[in-house]
């Protein structure tokens, strides 16, 4: 094997297979039903997924233990505070699902299933009729949820199909570094880049670590992983020039730790 080869077939693996997107199918529709039977037809105007797995980015619970579905709740009151909304959601899931995991952290209700992990979130609308969720700070802020979908389709679609598995890829050596980054920021960074003239999966993924760098804002944690990766990824390149390629292999499995 080569280290495009190690690469292409580890972006492969990195998705969600059919048996956890049955099983994710599955726990949405029970929850849907669940949330009939205990709110007013008229306290939810409509409640939705969103986030990462609506994009092709989610990783397997194998693969990044924090991996999770982002669900959106629509509340058509919008005159409370954003913590009795997480209020509401908390109670609901306490009641339908007692024997499950929950627990607040900001601005989500979360519920681990034992299969996959949700995050609900709630949201009201604007006299603009714009969504807004929690900020975490006690007030709300305006989203989009949805909106950086067509940014990433376009994006991978202009660069031969190589940007999502070059995210996931990017996600699975941050879930493996001890999660330095938040993942909805990582997407975003990563369409922000430039990548003309590189041929393959290999060329998108190292420039992806080549383009981070260390900053006096992170934590001397954060900026120890990013040399680290940097490092890996010089020595990757010098082992490739030297027509070494098991080497330049074993060299790219230590960026994910392996």
């Amino acid at each position: 094997m080569s280290v495009l080869s190690f690469l292409t077939n580890t972006a492969s693996s990195a998705v969600l297979s059919a048996t956890e997107q049955s099983s994710i199918t599955t726990s949405i529709t029970t929850l849907q039903s669940r949330m009939a039977l205990h709110f007013d037809s008229s306290a939810i105007t409509q409640h939705f997924r969103f986030g990462s797995s609506t994009r092709g980015t989610i990783l397997p619970r194998s693969m990044d233990e924090q991996s999770d579905i982002d669900y959106m709740v629509v509340f058509s009151d919008g005159s409370a505070t954003p913590q009795t909304y997480l209020n509401r959601l908390k109670a609901f899931v306490e009641k339908r699902y007692g024997s499950s995991e929950i627990y607040q952290s900001n601005p989500t209700i979360v519920l681990e299933l034992n299969h996959i992990k949700f995050d609900l979130v709630p949201a009201t609308k604007t006299w603009l009729g714009e969504l807004q969720i929690p900020n975490g700070a006690g007030g709300w802020m305006t989203t989009n949820p949805n909106d950086f979908n067509a940014t990433l389709d376009a994006k991978n679609k202009e660069h031969k199909s190589l940007i999502k598995p070059t995210v996931r890829l990017f996600k699975y050596w941050n879930a493996t570094a001890g999660f330095p980054f938040q993942s909805y920021e990582m997407e975003k960074w990563v369409c922000g880049l430039s990548f003309w003239f590189l041929a393959n999966q290999k060329d998108y993924f190292l420039a992806v670590i080549e383009n981070l760098n260390t900053s006096t804002s992170y934590s001397q944690r954060v900026n120890n992983e990013i040399t680290r990766a940097k490092n890996i990824v010089a020595k990757v390149r010098q082992y490739e020039k030297d027509e070494l390629p098991v080497t330049a292999e074993n060299e790219i499995k230590k960026l994910f730790r392996l």
